[in-house]
């Protein structure tokens, strides 16, 4: 038979430290429930958002032709495409014409609603098919009958308006009859959110309209479908570089089926990283717990560790025994996790299948998988190393006295190495996985951060509980000398909680401000109302009108149209490697104006204004944090392709701008000129000191009436639209956070479970000494209250600071702090932390005092 204490080394080594530790195992995982569950937790968090996000870009990637409605998009604003232009995408495959815009829709009883107009032509859909209930063929549906055209209308419309199929509405005196409600269309997506419903018509019923001025604002989208034999990457790479090469001033915005919907995608990457720190949170979270678990058990097992060392064990065979413990629980664990994460795919699909607007194809995705499963390990790795290197340098003696007095030992250096290395490698996947490094880098800052300060706060509150003056009441003065007596669970309590409630905090408060903003409230000085497609010949004539129906209201208008910057510095756009938060300019077309005088809500920050007589070559003033994170400066070359005409200018100098007003502004402003002969339209905003739905019903049919090509998007219904969208999201972040509360209460429930067999011992010998039930009980409740009030105020500030610089710094966004979510929060912790806390007592109390004393 052998032993431990036989010459042994290298690979024979660590297979005894595998043969033990797995022994141990066999025993039962009592105390290391908590261990298990947090860093499944973690990882189920990280698996399945990776799973779902991974699902949803397959889906993506698979139902690209049909997402985008063919082979390869070309978009223009507020022009056609020139007939050689057109000559030029026929001649390469089957062509399919789609023109959007906005429009108000006129009820048969007055009412009007704002939808999104969509003309298509006769081979309208390339790829996919149209949800009609009542199914009708396309050219019966589109077909002109008695000069009204026909239309299909998505259902919202229909309720909006107590509309139903075969009711005849108007656009700009042009009437519709509603023939289908349109259920669904393939292309959706790929048009990005709406700020109203569906409304389908023909080309031929759009044209016969009086919407289609010089400069209104309509996309004009030909989509292209190669012969089957030759739709692959290879072919729609060709068809788009000879595209750019045959008219290089076209102004196109081009889609390929491999990037169908690119801001839906960008989005949905960066609500998946959003979602990935939230559970690295948890297992962050959950780490702590790790380090109770594993502490506990050292605890536990210090006669065996010291039977090992007495029968010649060394302590690195000690700390290799106890470390492959560790492994193989993390293991255990994340392998829970990650077969949870895995079916999370399939579950979704499987009960909201027919309810998702997005196309998500489940399946196993083993990349994702392994990522989580190193984060897993990781974690548990870099919070069970320090309690585990502890043990290496403690003598024998020490173990066995450690019994009765605990005492604090540091690792040695190659322990504190090793925990380091451990961490950097954490760090280093957690930011070089990230797709914004930024917000990862601020992540794990903010999370060393975090956990340096509760440590602070809890050595902080464990000073202030041994300077406190000695009360005169026993209960009061055992509850003071808990906090701080040696193996006191205050900084176990304080860690456990303390990230958790950061987290919650900093969630709560950043849902209660999106809601506030779009939902709740809007901005003192916001417009009622927007005005759009404004032709410049009636621009006064519309001014003066609006003056009369609304005379207490002041009125804006600027002109508008529609450019993309086609190179800035001599570098093509898309070569620019802009800032993640001032990308969004570069990829589509974006609203410009000319003015000579300083916009309202903007301040010039850099450069000098050009002034109202300003004659000369064109100049742009563009946003500063936008011109920052594409690395321009005053001076630089900026090239904007409006209708198909490449315009040079030079900044002349950079904005701040106050978005939040919401009245009209633009990130590029040109001097006057800029533009000249140019077709284009107006935009006009109206801001009245008080509206209702009854009022803003009269001002848009009024001038609906008298302008029937503008127009009227209500301003309220367009923050509600978006505040819907941001409901949405706050729900997946509330779920997501949801872990993070389970693993801090689990992690609470594991750090007063580890102190259980020292409060079994007080207990007991209190009780001996004359102590009551209901004394110790009240005691070791005030204790949890103070440690539990300690930690709540610190999370609730952390959280809120937090909080304070995402929607701030980050969003861009007013922040008024939500005093209710963050009592909430604090009667939350003071609960949990005082429940579990004398949940424990209460079982303490139950133990027989001469079964304990005996064992003493």
């Amino acid at each position: 038979m052998s032993t431990i204490s036989e010459p042994i080394g290298g690979s024979r080594a660590t297979m005894l430290s595998i043969r033990y530790a797995l022994r141990e195992l066999r025993g039962g995982l009592r105390g290391f429930y908590v261990f298990i569950a947090c860093i499944a937790l973690g990882v189920l968090a990280i698996a399945g958002v990776g799973s779902v996000a991974a699902s949803l870009s397959d889906g993506l990637t698979r139902e690209g032709r049909t997402l985008l409605g063919g082979d390869v998009a070309f978009s223009l604003f507020q022009r056609e495409a020139k007939p050689e232009e057109v000559a030029f995408l026929r001649a390469r495959g089957e062509v399919s014409l789609a023109a959007t815009l906005r429009a108000m829709v006129r009820a048969a009883d007055g009412r009007l609603a704002l939808v999104e107009l969509k003309a298509v032509d006769g081979a309208y859909p390339l790829l996919g098919k149209l949800d009609l209930k009542p199914a009708v063929p396309l050219p019966d549906l589109f077909a002109e009958r008695d000069g009204v055209f026909g239309a299909a209308a998505d259902p919202a419309l229909l309720a909006r308006l107590d509309l139903k199929v075969g009711d005849i509405v108007t656009i700009d005196n042009t009437r519709f009859q509603i023939r289908s409600a349109l259920e669904a269309e393939p292309d959706k997506l790929s048009g990005g959110i709406g700020l109203g419903p569906r409304f389908l018509v023909s080309e031929a019923g759009l044209r016969a309209t009086q919407l289609l001025q010089p400069g209104s604002l309509v996309r004009w989208t030909y989509r292209v479908r190669l012969p089957d034999a030759a739709a692959d990457d290879r072919a729609t790479a060709a068809l788009i570089a000879d595209a750019r090469e045959a008219a290089p001033s076209a102004g196109w915005e081009i889609r390929s089926r491999s990037n169908a919907s690119p801001q839906l995608e960008r989005n949905i990457t960066r609500f998946t990283q959003f979602l990935t720190l939230v559970g690295l949170a948890a297992l962050l979270v959950g780490g702590v717990g790790v380090a109770n678990a594993v502490k506990s058990h050292v605890d536990r097992r210090t006669e065996v560790i010291a039977a090992f060392k007495a029968l010649g064990a060394t302590s690195r065979d000690v700390f290799g025994i106890y470390l492959t413990q560790v492994i193989v629980l993390a293991g255990i664990g994340s392998v829970i996790g990650l077969c949870a994460g895995a079916a999370l795919p399939f579950a979704i699909v499987g009960l909201f299948g027919k309810l998702l607007p997005l196309p998500v194809v489940p399946a196993v995705h083993p990349d994702e998988l392994a990522l989580s499963f190193v984060y897993g390990l990781l974690t548990a790795l870099a919070f069970g190393l320090w309690p585990l290197g502890r043990v290496h340098d403690v003598p024998v003696a020490a173990l066995f006295r450690e019994a009765v007095i605990a005492e604090f030992h540091r690792p040695r250096w190659r322990y504190l190495a090793l925990i380091a290395a451990v961490v950097a490698l954490l760090i280093a996947v957690v930011i070089g996985l990230a797709y914004d490094k930024r917000i990862a880098a601020i992540f794990v800052l903010a999370s060393v951060l975090v956990f340096a300060l509760l440590r602070g706060i809890a050595a902080l509150v464990m000073a202030v509980a041994r300077r406190l003056p000695r009360s005169r009441f026993p209960m009061l003065r055992l509850a003071i000398t808990n906090i701080y007596r040696p193996g006191a669970l205050t900084p176990s309590v304080v860690l456990s909680l303390g990230l958790g409630l950061a987290v919650l905090v900093t969630i709560t408060q950043i849902d209660g401000n999106l809601r506030r903003q779009f939902l709740a409230q809007l901005p003192d000085q916001a417009p009622s109302f927007f005005f759009i497609d404004i032709p410049s010949t009636e621009a006064d004539r519309f001014g003066d009108f609006l003056g009369q129906i609304a005379p207490n209201a002041k009125v804006e208008e600027v002109p508008m149209l529609r450019g993309r910057i086609v190179s800035a510095r001599g570098v093509r756009a898309e070569d620019i490697k802009a800032s993640p938060d001032a990308e969004w300019v570069l990829q589509s077309d974006r609203g410009l104006t000319y003015t000579g005088e300083v916009p309202k809500g903007s301040k010039v920050v850099e450069g000098e204004w050009w002034g109202s007589n300003y004659v000369g070559p064109p100049l742009v003033s563009i946003e500063k944090r936008i011109a920052d994170g594409m690395g321009l400066k005053v001076g630089d070359e900026i090239v904007v392709n409006v209708l198909g005409r490449d315009i040079t200018a030079h900044i002349g100098n950079m904005r701040n701008i106050d978005w939040q007003g919401l009245g009209i502004n633009f990130v590029l402003v040109f001097s006057p000129g800029a533009f000249k002969g140019a077709p284009h339209t107006h935009v006009a905003t109206l801001t009245e000191a008080r509206s209702d739905v009854a009022d803003d019903a009269q001002i848009i049919k009024k001038v609906a009436d008298a302008f029937p090509m503008v127009t009227s998007v209500r301003v309220r219904e367009v923050m509600e639209t978006i505040g819907g969208v941001v409901a949405n999201l706050a729900l997946a972040i509330r779920g997501a956070s949801a872990v993070n509360l389970i693993s801090a209460i689990l992690v609470l429930g594991g750090a007063l479970a580890a102190g259980h067999r020292h409060r079994v011992y007080d207990a007991v010998i209190l009780k001996t000494l004359g102590a009551t039930r209901l004394r110790l009980l009240g005691a070791y409740g005030l204790e949890y209250l103070m440690i539990g009030l300690a930690t709540a105020v610190f999370g609730v500030i952390a959280g809120s600071v937090a909080a304070w610089l995402i929607v701030t710094r980050l969003m861009t966004l007013s922040f008024v702090w939500q005093a209710g979510s963050a009592a909430l929060v604090v009667l939350a912790a003071l609960i949990v932390t005082v429940g579990l806390g004398l949940l424990g007592t209460l079982l303490a109390l139950s133990q027989k005092p001469a079964s304990v004393l005996r064992n003493l």
